[in-house]
């Protein structure tokens, strides 16, 4: 694990989401201790956050020549036609190298622990563990880490680590979208659209508007409202836990887990980069939650952790964010030139700030831009050109360029 400062979080790890290459890279460089990744198969995602065996096994080894760890999700309730897979799945996992399994459905851990025995397996939040006798079960069966269900509050955590074998490893999610169910046992999108969010295909109708109907007057519609004009009544906060982790790992928990492998390579480098300086303690509460209000968020709360939800404003399912995301540092052009691969249109005149895991709060103001052929530009609007600006801070390759809203 990263921090070694003797505080709280000694031997605690910051587990973040790769849902692709791009994000996983970025993860790795804002601080990220593991990622989790899903493969072709059983992944609780949609397709496109998934790799194919051939770039599974890249990820893990370039993962490793970081000296860092990777998971590997396996957490969908399995389908009869499903567990004749599992097998050979896992056996291809522990001989790639997979530092460990997400799993939830009992089926597959028992398959994976036949087929594959020294592969780690760590229970998925979708098997919603919410006390200590239902995690020593789970120990018992060759479990080496639960992930517990986001209802427990901190409490509970406690009572859980101290009934509970100390070999057995508990991680939680700290950050980042929750259900309006229980995790992944929800069937309002199923049911409404035939769109599954236990097979990882959710069209969250928990964020959408509704209005109230009575049966025999079908034509009028009242619109529910409880402050600011709007309401997505079934819609949960983001969870957002940067003000109380050293509470969470005083209740025994040692991976913060990070939700979000839908989520852009954005979002995955600012949240990342605020919880890692909040474990180093390289940066100062008023800073980081100014941090995480840059990425694109629902409204924030503690969840479940000091028992039942408490919001401090009405939740329009709608996202926010203070930044967008302007480019990213290729590296170095010329003597405070730096190449920049372009993502959201900027211009002359500009102040970006800079998002990277040297520094905060730093920014500078575009003075000029010069495309591939050298010839100036005014703005950058082509996404994805790779351009050159001038910068009087020093930008460090990775690094991310965003602009205030």
């Amino acid at each position: 694990m990263s921090n070694t400062n003797g505080s709280i979080f000694e031997g605690c790890e910051l587990l973040c989401p790769a849902g692709s290459r791009e994000s996983l890279e970025t993860a790795l460089y804002f601080g990220a201790d593991a990622v989790y990744v899903g493969g072709p198969i059983m992944q609780l995602r949609a397709e496109n956050a998934g790799f194919d065996n051939k770039q599974l096994s890249d990820a893990i080894n370039f993962v490793h020549s970081k000296n860092k760890i990777i998971y590997v999700t396996v957490n969908c309730f399995a389908t009869n036609s499903e567990i004749s897979q599992i097998g050979d799945y896992a056996k291809f996992l522990y001989e790639a190298g997979a530092d460990g399994v997400i799993v939830s459905d009992l089926g597959t851990i028992a398959e994976i622990k036949s087929a594959a025995p020294e592969l780690p397996v760590h229970i998925s939040t979708q098997a919603n563990i919410q006390n200590y006798k239902t995690a020593e079960v789970y120990y018992n069966m060759g479990a080496e880490r639960v992930v517990l269900g986001r209802e427990m509050t901190l409490d509970e955590i406690a009572e859980l680590r101290a009934k509970t074998p100390k070999s057995l490893e508990i991680e939680c999610f700290v950050h980042g979208a929750m259900c309006m169910s229980y995790s992944g046992r929800c069937l309002i999108s199923s049911y409404l659209t035939g769109k599954s969010g236990n097979r990882g295909d959710c069209t969250q109708p928990c964020r959408w508007m509704y209005s109230i109907v009575e049966e025999k007057r079908p034509e009028q519609h009242f619109t529910v409202i409880e402050e600011n004009g709007a309401s997505a009544i079934l819609s949960s906060h983001d969870l957002c836990c940067i003000d109380v982790l050293d509470e969470i790992a005083r209740a025994g928990v040692i991976s913060f887990k990070i939700e979000g492998r839908m989520k852009s390579p954005y979002y995955v480098a600012t949240v990342t980069n605020a919880y890692r300086k909040r474990i180093d303690g390289t940066a100062n509460l008023a800073e980081l939650h100014n941090e995480l209000e840059c990425a694109s968020h629902r409204p924030y709360s503690s969840g479940f952790y000091f028992g039942a939800l408490k919001y401090d404003h009405s939740n329009d399912g709608l996202y926010r964010q203070s930044c967008k995301f302007i480019g990213i540092v290729l590296g170095k052009d010329s003597d405070n030139r730096y190449l920049i691969e372009m993502r959201n249109k900027f211009s002359v005149g500009d102040n970006l700030e800079i998002l990277s895991p040297y520094t905060t709060g730093k920014s500078f103001t575009v003075e000029s831009i010069i495309d591939a052929n050298g010839n100036p530009r005014e703005c950058a609007h082509i996404p994805r050109e790779i351009l050159s600006v001038y910068s009087p801070e020093e930008l460090h390759e990775g690094d991310i360029l965003r602009i205030r809203l």
